[in-house]
């Protein structure tokens, strides 16, 4: 059986948690989510996962455990004990990420969610991010508002913020980025089957290193039948990432 892109995708941003071991996953979106129960079901079993309010839970749901919001703010997120996997408005070169809003931010020509707790998030624990749609609208010159830090920001604000700063990985529909160019500028690490670096080109604002750009795996059998009967047997991603 031939995989989706959206399988491809569910697959890349389950590859994001390789070697992540005993550690909180904090997915958010549809693919994300996908992505690490995925991840937990097969290659890193150790994988904490939260249902987002105060129990740690198994990929089907059962409680595991109780992980109350305050001790994840004590004990995990200061700590580099966490991998979380957010979306982005826009994200630039070196990682920075902006869910706040598009424009000024006296008079901002969209207002978005805030920062949220992407600062938190980038300077503390490792951080990845689910871009559905690859386009020149998020992939931009320089972001209208810093919420997440990205790496060039990181080493302004000195040592604190870059102890636990680690932006991982940037997957999209088209392919799978991380920050290994030079100055850490984004490089696409593999390119979804079928994906062509004019696509990508075409479809961001800044260069993008290609040095040892490979293909992005393809399922399993297994894999797919885990990805089609378990995590998403009623075919969510295909909406979020169509064929």
């Amino acid at each position: 059986m031939s995989a989706t892109r959206a399988e491809i995708a569910v697959v890349a941003m389950g590859e994001v948690f390789r070697g992540d071991g005993e550690i909180l996953a904090s997915p958010m979106g549809l693919v994300p989510q996908l992505g690490a129960k995925l991840a937990r079901l097969t290659f890193e079993p150790d994988l904490l996962m939260s249902d987002g309010e105060a129990s740690l839970t198994t990929p089907d749901g059962v409680v595991e455990g109780w992980q109350p919001f305050r001790k994840m703010l004590d004990t995990i997120v200061p700590h580099g004990r966490r991998h979380v996997v957010m979306g982005a408005n826009q994200l630039d070169r070196y990682g920075n990420q902006n869910i706040s809003a598009i424009g000024d931010h006296a008079r901002p020509a969209k207002q978005l969610l805030g920062v949220r707790g992407a600062p938190g998030n980038t300077v503390n624990h490792r951080t990845s991010y689910w871009v559905p749609r690859h386009s020149t609208r998020v992939f931009v010159e320089s972001v209208d508002v810093v919420s997440g830090v990205g790496y060039d920001n990181a080493a302004k604000a000195g040592p604190a913020a870059q102890k636990y700063h680690d932006v991982h990985r940037v997957v999209s529909n088209l392919g799978v980025f991380d920050f290994g160019g030079p100055d850490h500028a984004m490089r696409a690490v593999s390119l979804h089957p079928g994906v062509t670096r004019d696509e990508v080109t075409a479809a961001t604002t800044f260069e993008i290193d290609f040095t040892g750009t490979g293909t992005s795996r393809e399922p399993t059998g297994e894999e797919l039948r885990l990805i089609r009967e378990v995590v998403d047997p009623k075919g969510l991603r295909d909406r979020e990432v169509p064929a």
